[in-house]
């Protein structure tokens, strides 16, 4: 592998088990919003909403809708049916975030992977999530002293798989792309953002036989410390 001069590093489910956070704020939101009355199990009220969810990033990576419309429609799909389902999705998605928040936790050998990292390279986190919550995150994991920067889709106005956002976190570090390694878990917006960007990739991926290109692959987080 090649010398780098800074690592660019995605946060959800790179760093912080996003999967996890999502999945227990899901169950709390089918619970206290009784949402059996529509959904004879939380399985059912998940499939509903997920693929929806996932197609909303997709808008949103591509600028065609504001956060406050992917936040929204989320959780209004899932109930429309009801009289009051706009109110109420309102209520859920304001309570979704503060519920992620709460069930938050690095994801395995995470914190001695950034922790190595932070000694060897200058870290900066280029993130598609929201404001509101990704910091109170990356204070709440304990590692926040490890990255020299902390750049937001949000903040920027541009949503990876935009390189715009990698330009943004190039000048914030006074590099040109090739100095750069970006990880990240998300072939759609990390890896191909930083392509988009002229970076070099790192893919986290369990299926290390995909064909999709990328500079490097590794299946589990951990590998890092062996190949960087």
């Amino acid at each position: 592998m090649k010398q780098y001069k800074a690592i660019f590093l995605d946060w959800d489910d790179t760093i912080g088990d996003f999967h996890h956070a999502e999945h227990c704020a899901l169950r709390d939101i089918y619970s206290v919003y009784h949402l059996e009355r529509l959904y004879a199990n939380f399985d059912d009220f998940y499939n509903c909403y997920h693929p929806y969810n996932i197609h909303l990033w997709e808008l949103y990576g591509r600028s065609e809708i504001k956060k406050e419309e992917l936040a929204f429609l989320r959780f209004y799909h899932p109930v429309e049916s009801l009289t009051d389902g706009e109110s109420l999705a309102k209520r859920m998605a304001e309570d979704f975030l503060k519920y992620t928040t709460r069930h938050f936790r690095l994801l395995d050998d995470v914190e001695d992977v950034v922790r190595y990292l932070a000694g060897k390279y200058p870290l900066t986190i280029v993130s598609n999530g929201f404001v509101e919550v990704q910091y109170t995150k990356i204070r709440f994991s304990g590692l926040s002293n490890c990255f020299r920067h902390i750049v937001l889709s949000e903040e920027v106005g541009a949503q990876k798989p935009n390189p715009l956002i990698y330009e943004k976190a190039l000048q914030l570090n006074g590099l040109k792309k090739e100095d750069v390694l970006m990880i990240g878990d998300s072939y759609n917006s990390d890896i191909q953002g930083a392509i988009n960007a002229g970076i070099d990739q790192l893919w986290l991926t369990k299926d290390l036989t995909d064909p999709r290109p990328s500079t490097y692959r590794v299946a589990e987080i951990g590998q890092l410390k062996d190949v960087l």
